[in-house]
Order: structure tokens, then sequence, then C-alpha cells
């Protein structure tokens, strides 16, 4: 498969679903091998954590005591918030890796044509950049999520005369392309971060040669199709909890006068592991959007292109020879 070499709308989806059935075996092994560990102690702690909030939150007052809950709080105030900046910490932890592991696994698969690469390869690239991933977190928490925010805020309050939809839609994923080829071209070109985001919004718009028109509409729409392919299978998964809630709805009054809690039962217990295997596999489909967005790049760097063929042609001869 050849990386970079200008790509059309169709292209970029169908070319997305190829580098799966190609490097996916290789790919997720090395995937779940780095952040293996990490993804199962946030679901495991989400599980735990959760289950038991929401049967105290239901249990609070099986026993007639009003306070129950709020008492639980206070004599369990330390536990609590150890629970949730654990959560926070490896939610963060899980999230560099998972977005800088398919920049840094495409950047290696496309330099080097290896199809077999090693955890250990990646795990290196990802310590050999370790600085640059902490500026470029620094730089995306301060700089580029209150610009969004603004952005987003300005559309979501013009949705009062209804051009606020339309521009949140054409926004959004945009905004996402944005933040992705921003990732890509820190890590492929060893651009500084700001140089690396100014090339990340002109390329929505424009090839680096000018002679192409403008990919912006491929780029959105790549982004979109990939985007509802991801949500209607996390919304099929995230249906089987919301039934199991709506089931528990009709007999949580019945099971709360006869002093039981619902979510301490074997529908509590699936109905809150079924949450966490839609967390995994979040995270586990997010790498289809890096992917897809990492063609996209590979398509917007005209000026690899020609660099690409050649070597091609020149190895060709050297074989023929």
């Amino acid at each position: 498969m050849q990386y970079y070499q200008k790509r059309d709308f169709g292209a970029l989806i169908s070319d997305t679903l190829t580098f799966f059935k190609q490097n996916g075996k290789n790919y997720f092994k090395n995937y779940l091998l780095i952040n293996g560990i990490l993804l199962i102690l946030l679901v495991v702690i989400f599980i735990l954590g959760f289950r038991e909030l929401f049967s105290q939150l239901l249990g609070s007052n099986l026993d007639g005591e009003i306070f129950y809950f709020e008492s639980y709080f206070q004599e369990n105030q330390g536990v609590l918030i150890f629970t949730f900046v654990l959560i926070f910490i490896l939610f963060m932890a899980i999230s560099v890796v998972a977005y800088s592991y398919p920049v840094l696994y495409m950047k290696r698969v496309s330099e080097t044509g290896n199809r077999n690469i090693t955890s250990d390869e990646i795990i290196r690239d990802i310590r050999s950049n370790f600085g640059r991933l902490i500026g470029l977190f620094l730089g995306l928490l301060f700089i580029v999520t209150p610009l969004a925010m603004v952005v987003l805020g300005i559309s979501y309050a013009l949705m009062l005369v209804l051009i606020g939809f339309f521009l949140m839609l054409l926004l959004m994923p945009a905004m996402m392309n944005v933040v992705n080829f921003l990732l890509y071209d820190y890590f492929h070109s060893g651009k500084g971060f700001f140089q690396a985001l100014h090339y990340a919004v002109k390329a929505q718009f424009s090839y680096p040669d000018g002679y192409h028109k403008t990919p912006f509409w491929k780029y959105w729409g790549s982004s979109v199709v990939v985007y509802l392919i991801i949500q209607t299978i996390t919304s099929i998964l995230s249906m089987i909890p919301m039934v199991i809630l709506i089931a528990m709805m009709y007999t949580t009054d019945t099971m709360i006068a006869e002093g039981r809690n619902p979510f301490q039962g074997t529908a509590g217990i699936l109905f809150f592991g079924i949450y966490g295997v839609s967390i995994l596999v979040s995270f586990l489909l997010m790498n289809v959007m890096m992917v897809n967005a990492g063609l996209m790049y590979y398509d917007s760097r005209t000026d690899l292109h020609r660099r690409t063929d050649l070597t091609e042609i020149d190895t060709i001869g050297h074989h023929e020879a």
C-alpha cells in the first residue's frame, strides 16, 4: 500500500479499510500490548466505582434515612476524590498513548514499509518523542481547546437563528481534522507546535503546490462518514445497557419496597459491564478515525508524492537490472 499519494473521497474510505485488512492484526496487537493494561484498569475502576455510586444513589432511602446519600459523600469524600482523580489520570494517560500510537505507527510503516512492527519499536518512538508529546499536550490544552470552545460557543449561540446548526455541522468535523493534521505534521515533519498548527489549518483548504482544487469537502466528508460508522457501532452497544436500565426502572419501585437495591444484583453488574465494554470499544474504534486522518494527511503532502513515485521507479529499475 502506497501512503504518500493523492486520494479522492472514495479512496480515503476504502484505503482506511484496506489498511486494517493488511495491518489490522499487527496494529491492534501492539496497541493492546502498549495500552491494554491502562484500558482494563480504566474499565474496572469505572464499573466498580460508578456501580457503587449508583447503588448508593438509589439505595439512599431504603431504610428511611433521608440524608443517607449526603452522609455517604461526606464519610467517603477522600475515597471519592481519589477515585475521580485516578480515573482522570488514567484517562489522560490512555489519551496520550491512544492519540500518539496511530500517528507513530503510520509514520513507521509509511517510511519503512515494514508490516511487522513490534511494540518495542513503538515504545521507543513514544519515549524519544516524550518531550514533544508534553509540549503538544500543553498546546492542545491551553491554545487549541480554548479557541475551539470560543468558535463552538459562537456557533451554539447562533443556533437560535438556525444558521448555528449548519455551522456546528460544518465546523466540528473540520476542527477534528485540524487537530489530527496537527498531530501528524508535528511528528512527521519535526516542526514546532505553531508551525504544525499553521499547516494543519492551511491543509484543509489547499494543497502545498497550489495546483489542485480545495480538498476541504473530501476531508470533511471522509471524517463524517467514518464518524457515523463508529457512532453506529457504539450506539448499538450503548442501547443494550439502556434496555437493561429501562427494564430496571419498571422493577425499581418494587425492589426498593422490598428493601433491595437494583444496582447490586446481576442486572447492575451487567449494566455497568456493558458500559465498560462500550468504553473499550470506543477507544479501539477511535483508531479507525486516526488512520483515516493519516491518509488524509498523506494526501495533503503533495510535496512528498513525487519523491515517493521516483523512489518506487528507482527501485523497479534496480530490480530489472
